[in-house]
């Protein structure tokens, strides 16, 4: 049975959104968890109303994990961390909604899931899901990298490998590439070929290109030289992101995301070496991210207080 709060007791909600999913967790001021969601999409460059119908499904599903009602959303300081709100518009976008939570502190996917992967403390951290993007903090110092969205960048990503399968498919079928197994897997996986390949994934989201990227893992695992070719350039790429974060000298880095493992060995061994599990995932450095702004905000206004009297 969920602990049940004091009613006068404030909650924390942790929101971690990406272009596959969202999920939510609430918790009580000592942390304990009393209640997780997940629902759909929540990266606002993809629509801010599915973004943000997203975030209030899961978190109506952690309010009912909790044993609480949805009036209990106004109870709720919230901490969200989305893909796509490092782009400026998108973030006024997001932060201007008027939202139902007592409070709500929003910043980037990249910046909770680094809180999250070293328990609120600073490193690096890489995630390599539907996209690709890399971030550290050192010394109060920060550095992102990659997060250009799919149509841009996402190197390496769930996203980009299921393209550059389509691609090889694609090839392979007007001999101007090599035979690759992929050709079956991912006629069997979409239910067409050849032209109607085309059609049914020309203006699919990311996502659906992510669904691809499993297929490729297991081509090179039967040796298949397009798979492994995709495979060798997405690691390349993650490994140069990882060095350039590494010479930030962070204490930790971590992977994160569901690409991030089956990747992990075919990096460079230098960068995989340096590769720590995450402590915590990114909706609760969402959390953190939370709290920490509370922090800030308490030590301004006592300065103020100070400095007045």
């Amino acid at each position: 049975m969920a602990f049940l709060p004091d009613s006068v007791e404030d909650l924390y909600l942790g929101i971690d959104g990406g272009g596959s999913k969202c999920r939510a967790v609430i918790t009580s001021e000592d942390g304990r968890v009393l209640g997780e969601g997940l629902s759909g999409p929540a990266n606002p460059c993809f629509g801010v109303e599915r973004t943000i119908t997203s975030i209030l499904d899961a978190t109506e599903q952690a309010l009912a994990g909790a044993g609480l009602t949805p009036e209990d959303k106004g109870r709720l300081i919230a901490g969200v961390g989305l893909a796509g709100v490092n782009l400026p518009h998108l973030f006024t976008a997001v932060n201007e909604w008027r939202h139902p939570f007592l409070r709500m502190y929003l910043t980037t996917d990249l910046h909770t899931a680094c809180l999250g992967a070293h328990e609120g403390k600073e490193g690096a951290v890489i995630i390599v899901g539907t996209g690709s993007c890399g971030f550290s903090s050192v010394n109060g110092k920060t550095l992102n990298l990659g997060g250009h969205g799919f149509l841009m960048g996402d190197q390496g990503s769930g996203g980009w490998i299921g393209l550059q399968a389509i691609r090889a498919v694609l090839l392979a079928a007007d001999g101007l590439g090599p035979q690759t197994v992929l050709s079956g897997l991912i006629e069997e996986l979409l239910g067409c070929k050849g032209l109607s390949m085309i059609e049914k994934m020309v203006d699919a989201p990311s996502r659906s290109y992510a669904k691809i990227a499993p297929l490729v893992f297991a081509a090179a695992e039967q040796e298949d030289s397009a798979a492994i070719e995709i495979l060798k350039t997405a690691a390349l790429y993650i490994s140069a992101l990882a060095q350039k974060l590494l010479k930030t000298k962070p204490q930790r880095l971590s992977m994160i995301g569901g690409v991030s493992m089956r990747l992990l060995p075919w990096l460079d061994a230098t960068v995989a070496e340096q590769v720590r599990d995450p402590l915590e995932q990114p909706e609760f450095g969402a959390i953190y991210f939370a709290k920490q702004q509370i922090q800030d905000q308490q030590a301004v206004q006592k300065n103020q207080h100070e400095t007045a009297s």
